[in-house]
């Protein structure tokens, strides 16, 4: 394990690990506070995430951080965002278990760094890797999970709530259930 968060970003940024390091443009990190206390995970970097070098930043990314703000979250202050995979699959398409499997290293490394009270997972395939390999995401967000002394939530991946704007009110209340356990068992208090 690497024990210097800007080591690890430099190591992972050379990574060639699997395939996907052959159609990246950039290495996709993570973005925020190296001590924060909620980790938001997400599957993997999409096109704009890709180009930019940053997680989230499309337009699921906007969606996310409008909903972030609305429980005094951000990331640039108070949470870290990463994922799974930190290369784009080629078309967007889900990463192949070989490909999580070459990557997660980075992702546990990060949070042992980290070391999060809260992990959010944003999408199936997250919550399927760090929660649970069978989590119904569509019955099972909202849920918080314990492993490790960590609380762990799926909800659904920003993405899918533009795919169908019907499930937004349904997400929103998974980040107000996120913000009162933020409020009930983390150190900092997330309000300006």
């Amino acid at each position: 394990m690497i024990d210097n968060f800007a080591e690890l970003e430099i190591q992972c940024k050379q990574c060639q690990k699997c395939g996907l390091c052959e159609t990246r443009t950039n290495v996709v990190f993570g973005v925020g506070t190296p001590d924060a206390e909620v980790m938001f995970i997400g599957e993997g970097p999409g096109q704009n995430e890709d180009e930019q070098g940053e997680p989230f930043v499309g337009r699921g990314g906007k969606l996310l951080d409008k909903m972030l703000e609305a429980i005094d979250l951000d990331r640039k202050k108070n949470i870290y965002i990463a994922n799974i995979v930190k290369c784009r699959p080629p078309k967007n398409r889900d990463p192949l278990p070989e490909e999580q499997t070459a990557c997660v290293d980075w992702l546990r490394n990060q949070f042992a760094l980290i070391r999060p009270k809260i992990i959010v997972c944003l999408g199936r395939i997250a919550a399927a890797k760090i929660i649970k390999p069978d989590i119904k995401i569509t019955k099972e967000h909202g849920i918080f999970f314990e492993k490790g002394n960590v609380l762990m939530m799926a909800t659904l991946h920003p993405a899918a709530l533009l795919r169908n704007p019907n499930n937004k009110p349904a997400a929103f209340e998974d980040y107000l259930k996120l913000q009162e356990k933020i409020k009930e068992i983390c150190d900092h208090t997330y309000e300006d």
